[in-house]
């Protein structure tokens, strides 16, 4: 179960209030949402000295084939555990099931964090 923070009553039954406002820093960004088509990067400024690279959409894949890696042409996305409705809309996350033309294979990298699709085989 999702931890959706301190809960709003105490054990008796009484409100518990927050004790601050929610801070600009405490917010979230929108999610990048990969999707198929011509490579298009975008530079974030993260917390610190932190740069993270979104892939607003990427043609390519790294894909590990036993002992090496070969960079292969993503064809489709399969399926998508994070939301049915990605893979009609063909936008790639971690855990999206790829077809390409070495098999399918399972992303394993954050496409929307680090700016690169690494993926695994899947065996059937």
């Amino acid at each position: 179960m999702d931890d959706h923070g301190r809960s709003t009553r105490k054990r008796t039954g009484g409100r518990l209030r927050p004790n601050s406002d929610r801070k600009k820093h405490q917010l979230g960004r929108q999610p990048a949402e990969t999707t198929l088509g011509e490579s298009q990067l975008r530079t974030i400024d993260a917390r610190g000295n932190t740069v993270k690279i979104r892939a607003l959409s990427v043609e390519n894949a790294n894909v590990a084939v036993g002992d090496e890696t070969v960079e292969v042409e993503i064809e489709d996305v399969v399926e998508n555990e994070a939301d049915p409705n990605y893979a009609r809309r063909n936008i790639v996350t971690k855990g999206a099931v790829i077809a390409t033309s070495e098999g399918d294979a399972r992303v394993t990298s954050r496409p929307g964090q680090t700016g690169q699709v690494n993926a695994v085989l899947v065996e059937e």
